[in-house]
């Protein structure tokens, strides 16, 4: 069996976590999946990086000590890495005790060696990346990063004889070409190796900064962030004696963003050969995510908050997308115009309506609900099987890169073929013609494999709805990409339809962007002929619930008009975010605005509104929901059925002023979480200007009363 060892680097904690984190993290999952998949053991880490200059101020301001303030923000991490579906073989935090002794032992090895000295050294120095820039980095008097001044500081300190180590280090990076990639990064570094190598500044005197790990030969100094956070990669392995070290070194890949492209290819091969560790197997780097036409900063102020999006949207549809957008390497733009676009054209129209349409035909038009007979396949059949033989050869190889672009886009042409498959097969049609039962019977079973195989390729990036594919198929059991060969589905296995896989999201108004989010409606397609990705449909049916980030305004119901009667809360399908405030204006097509405008709302059939259940509720408690400013949390009675409302109206009713009122919810709403409240229904509201009121009755009704 082969060993797989990859590492992202340990987020400082010096912020939660936002989407830069949780890209790196992401492609690290999907690639230690993958190698899960294909049958390699295989060890995943991450972790937190926690002393430093800018952990100590930051306790510092927020009144508590280093420790618990490193505590905090290193169980943020992992929540995060739990809600986003991440699945580390173990996570490393550089306060703990087995890190702390890797890193005592091998400096004092270093210093035993001669390799570390005491000298003087003064530079400009930037707290937000804690190290000195030499002139001819500085831009403009700044930190190239941070863009914030600099501050001369010089001092006493230990260092590293790195510059010994450059000539060894050019050449090993000319005798192993594939060392660091793509290879654009490579030739960077050789670039940079040009220039004399200085010698690297790893300590600070405890005079100015406690927060570190002290020097096992000087305890007046505490370790420098890289020869404290790059040891990380060895001391959760057990360096130098535990078995998983001598298992998984040897194999080792890192997987970082450009920002730390010279600490991992430059200072760390040479801590390694001056240490008599063998030096990693690759280092993989990727771009940075641009935001409004620059990097993402928390320093800079552009960041998108990753939890925010997959709370709204999916785990699987954030995970698809950064991937697929991303050329691996290379620098991607950010936006969630740009994200619902692909959610919409790959998952919802491509793979959802894929799904749907085999799995609807599998177990209406085959008359039973199992997988018929293969029979005998033709040249189409041949066809789609020698597409998803290339898919696979296309996958295999672009996972062997990192270009997991190149791989989901692969994937993505074979279920284009399939969809073109079924166009030109028309199952439904073969359905009604006794005669060509047993070719209806290879179309099927042919749909059944490809979903089957589906389930398996699929499982590294969207690992949730791949999982249900391959529940719907009746395969149980982790998948095995040795599973993913033609003709392994038996005939007879039991079928179920499987819909709504990636429900559709329409934007309205304004692009959508992080915690400002705008309107968004979720539509639900029915199954039946392929929605176009131009929105048309050749038939089916398509129902729609509003809905929006909290404390953002809610999308109105279709045709309302200003002032309008629209609702209070909202619970909308996958976006667990909902409306919290009422609706003022409709989202929508330039023709409804028009109609908008002229005073002539959009219409709707009398069965798409009976669908909607409206009855009386009564308030029986109200409260503030913690840091919002627009929800109340509302208890309300519909009769004997009590359940919690969030209603974005706290800017206009205190919560006392609720308790008693009969209102009227639409009940019938799928339930969502608002700012971790879950709300069951939407309370109706109308609103002109900065006005609003809650709708309420002018006879009394008992509460569960229906509303027509």
């Amino acid at each position: 069996m082969s060993r797989f060892y990859l590492t992202t680097p340990i987020y400082y904690v010096n912020a939660r976590p936002h989407l830069g984190h949780a890209y790196t993290t992401i492609v690290a999952d999907a690639m230690a999946r993958w190698h899960r998949l294909v049958g390699d053991e295989t060890f995943f880490l991450t972790g937190t990086d926690e002393h430093g200059d800018k952990i100590a101020q930051a306790a510092a301001k927020a009144g508590v000590a280093p420790q618990a303030y490193a505590d905090e923000i290193s169980a943020a991490f992992r929540a995060a890495w739990r809600r986003l579906g991440i699945t580390p073989d173990d996570f490393i935090r550089t306060t703990e005790p087995r890190h702390q002794a890797v890193v005592q032992g091998i400096l004092q090895r270093l210093w035993d060696a001669g390799e570390i000295y005491l000298g003087r050294y003064g530079g400009h120095y930037c707290f937000g990346c804690e190290r000195f820039y030499t002139e001819k980095e500085i831009v403009d008097g700044r930190c190239p990063d941070h863009r914030t001044p600099l501050t001369w500081i010089e001092e006493e300190n230990y260092f590293f004889r790195m510059s010994k180590y450059q000539d060894w280090l050019v050449r090993y990076i000319g005798d192993h070409p594939d060392l660091i990639r793509p290879e654009r990064y490579r030739n960077e570094i050789l670039g940079f190796l040009r220039d004399p190598l200085q010698d690297l500044s790893i300590s600070r005197p405890r005079r100015r900064l406690q927060w570190g790990i002290p020097l096992p030969f000087d305890d007046a100094y505490v370790t420098y962030v890289w020869f404290d956070a790059l040891l990380n990669y060895v001391s959760a392995l057990g360096y130098p004696d535990g078995e998983r070290f001598r298992s998984f070194w040897p194999v080792a890949q890192h997987l970082i963003g450009k920002d730390i492209l010279k600490p991992h290819a430059v200072y760390w091969p040479c801590m390694l050969k001056a240490a008599g560790i063998d030096v990693y197997r690759h280092l993989n780097v990727h771009g940075y995510w641009n935001i409004g036409g620059g990097k993402m900063s928390k320093s800079v102020g552009n960041v998108v908050e990753a939890l925010a999006l997959t709370g709204r949207y999916g785990n699987d549809a954030f995970r698809y997308f950064v991937m697929r957008e991303m050329t691996f390497g290379l620098d991607a733009d950010f936006s969630e115009e740009a994200f619902v676009g692909r959610l919409n054209a790959d998952l919802a129209n491509d793979l959802g309506n894929l799904v749907s349409r085999a799995t609807t035909l599998i177990v209406n038009a085959g008359g039973i609900a199992r997988v018929p007979p293969p029979g005998e396949a033709g040249d189409l059949e041949a066809e789609v099987r020698g597409a998803f033989d290339k898919a696979r050869h296309e996958l295999d190889a672009a996972m062997a890169d990192f270009a997991f672009q190149r791989g989901l886009a692969a994937i993505w042409a074979w279920i284009a073929r399939l969809n073109g498959y079924v166009d030109v097969t028309q199952p439904w049609a073969l359905a009604k013609q006794p005669a060509q039962r047993a070719r209806l019977e290879v179309v099927l079973y042919t749909l059944a494999e490809s979903l089957r195989l589906l389930g398996i390729v699929l499982a590294p990036f969207v690992p949730d709805a791949a999982a249900k594919i391959r529940a719907a198929l009746g395969q149980s059991g982790e998948p095995r990409l040795a599973d993913a060969a033609w003709g392994r589905l038996a005939a007879g296995t039991p079928v179920q339809k499987l819909s709504g896989l990636f429900p559709r999201v329409v934007i309205g108004g304004d692009a959508v962007t992080g915690a400002d989010a705008a309107r968004v409606e979720i539509e639900r397609s029915a199954p039946g002929p392929r929605r176009r990705k131009d929105g048309d449909a050749s038939g089916g049916a398509a129902a729609t619930a509003a809905a929006a980030a909290p404390g953002a305004p809610s999308a109105a119901p279709s045709g309302a008009t200003s002032p309008t009667a629209g609702a209070a809360s909202a619970s909308g399908g996958s976006t667990s975010g909902a409306a919290g405030t009422a609706a003022t204006s409709a989202p929508g097509s330039a023709s409804r605005r028009a109609g908008e405008a002229s005073g002539s709302p959009a219409t709707v059939g009398i069965a798409d509104f009976q669908k909607l259940d409206f009855r009386v509720a009564e308030v029986v408690a109200a409260e503030a929901v913690p840091k919002s400013k627009k929800l109340l949390k509302l208890t309300v009675s519909l009769g004997a059925e009590p359940r919690t409302v969030v209603a974005g109206i706290a800017e206009h009713y205190a919560p006392a002023d609720l308790v008693g009122k009969k209102v009227v919810v639409v009940a019938n709403l799928e339930p969502a979480t608002l700012m971790g409240v879950p709300s069951q229904g939407m309370v109706l509201a109308g609103s002109t200007g900065d006005a609003l009121a809650v709708v309420t009755l002018d006879r009394d009704l008992p509460p569960g009363a229906k509303v027509r």
